[in-house]
């Protein structure tokens, strides 16, 4: 068993730390398809990545309900670090999740799974916080969109390797939608709903 005193720190320094990490994402947010650097890092648990704690302990607390992936459930660290950091409550229905962590995309469920938002209240939709192998590697994407000057480019290894396709689903589902944040190590992107995004080969 982990005791409290066991499990990794968060912040260091906690207004400072989310200040800047809050500030990360919003740019992310702002300029799809920037690579943004979370700077303060945080003690992280096992399965989850330094960018993706940082994320956690800035914008989640007991009002935002989390759904874990399978590999992030299955671990009791992670999911009492969770508890005790941001006291946000751990649902296994991700309809009514505001955040999910997803740490084995290659087992991310169906997007409609999650919430979508209402055409009243489209933000009441599921942020899904999707650990990566790399946001400067592998298959180039185009990004088209709010926040973007012509066309923004992406070089991302993704998995499920078809994340990108399933997000069309958003252009239907507009103003509501799935917004996308991409976590490699210290490094995010942000993919939000009004994103169009094109694959540009291998």
């Amino acid at each position: 068993m982990t005791t409290i005193a066991e499990l990794p720190p968060g912040f260091a320094d906690k207004v400072l730390s989310a200040q800047s990490t809050f500030r990360s994402v919003m740019d992310a947010m702002a300029r799809p398809g920037s690579v943004q650097r979370i700077v303060p890092m945080a003690g992280a648990p096992d399965t989850m990545m330094r960018g993706t704690a940082a994320i956690a302990l800035t914008l989640f607390d007991h009002d935002t309900p989390l759904w874990l992936d399978a590999r992030m459930s299955e671990s009791p660290e992670l999911v009492k670090w969770l508890k005790f950091h941001t006291g946000a409550p751990v649902v296994q229905d991700s309809s009514i999740a505001s955040f999910a962590l997803i740490s084995d995309g290659g087992a991310l469920p169906q997007l409609e799974r999650f919430a979508l938002g209402t055409s009243e209240y489209p933000d009441r939709s599921t942020t899904l916080i999707l650990q990566v192998d790399s946001l400067d590697a592998g298959r180039s994407f185009e990004l088209r969109g709010p926040g973007i000057d012509g066309v923004a480019m992406l070089n991302a290894s993704v998995k499920p390797f078809d994340l990108f396709e399933r997000l069309h689903v958003n252009e239907a589902l507009f103003p509501r939608g799935i917004d996308v944040v991409l976590v490699a190590d210290d490094a995010l992107v942000a993919i939000p709903r009004t994103t169009r995004i094109a694959s540009k080969g291998s």
